[in-house]
């Protein structure tokens, strides 16, 4: 039990993180956004907007999924878990969670050799930024991570506690 305690501690600082990350996007995405509004007005650019703002979203999107699970904001088929009794219902979750972990596991692995070769061959962008692809890439591999590492805290979780699952003598 101290084990699971440990790794939801660790799960939840890690997810606290991507969520500041995530939140730290969307300021600098507004603050680039006004500032090329500004700059239009006398004819310039920064002519990076397109290509931040999509690397910004990407990585903002990865790094804040696990705190929305954490937070229970993901979208959930409600309408087959309330037909199913309330101590029926955890097999369904510890699947669901595995097998989502499973998913972001593995498509993390091509994800990582996709990294590993942008890094490796110095990939970069085709605009005048010329941003070595790795970094954003390897933000998103962080995300999927993170993402992975708390779904399987939460179907530890749920097995574990599955007792909690069991109804309530009334």
């Amino acid at each position: 039990m101290m084990f699971l305690k440990s790794m939801e501690r660790i799960s939840m600082l890690l997810n606290r993180i991507g969520a500041v990350i995530a939140i730290v996007l969307i300021i600098y995405m507004l603050a680039h956004i006004l500032l090329e509004i500004a700059l239009r007005f006398f004819g310039q650019s920064t002519y990076i907007l397109d290509e931040y703002i999509g690397y910004a979203v990407a990585t903002m999107s990865f790094l804040g999924l696990p705190y929305v699970l954490e937070k229970g904001g993901l979208i959930r088929v409600s309408l087959l878990l309330e037909r199913i009794p309330v101590n029926k219902r955890w097999p369904l979750e510890f699947f669901s969670s595995l097998v989502t972990a499973g998913c972001f596991l593995w498509i993390s692995t091509f994800w990582l050799q996709n990294v590993q070769r942008s890094f490796s061959r110095g990939v970069v962008s085709e605009t005048l930024a010329e941003t070595p692809i790795w970094i954003p890439e390897g933000a998103i591999l962080i995300g999927m991570w993170l993402i992975s590492f708390s779904l399987l805290v939460r179907a530890l979780k749920i097995l574990m506690l599955r007792s909690q699952y069991l109804p309530v003598a009334e």
